[in-house]
């Protein structure tokens, strides 16, 4: 899987009503051309829940972290 950065995925969230669960965010960025790689990287965020497109930063960063 190729490193997605925070900035990437937010490409594909612009628009995005928050807060929003993982599966909100993931149905949004498919709609709006996301691909694999993007869509797996929301898949594999720890967190759950959102309040705005920050928290989804953030977690893309913990996540990578992790890895």
């Amino acid at each position: 899987m190729a490193k997605i950065t925070p900035a990437t995925v937010q490409k594909y969230l612009g628009g995005m009503d928050y807060p929003a669960d993982k599966d909100e965010l993931i149905m949004h960025a498919h709609e709006h051309g996301a691909d694999s790689d993007v869509l797996n990287t929301l898949k594999n965020l720890s967190v759950n829940e959102f309040n705005s497109p920050v928290d989804v930063s953030k977690a893309i960063r913990e996540t990578a972290n992790e890895e």
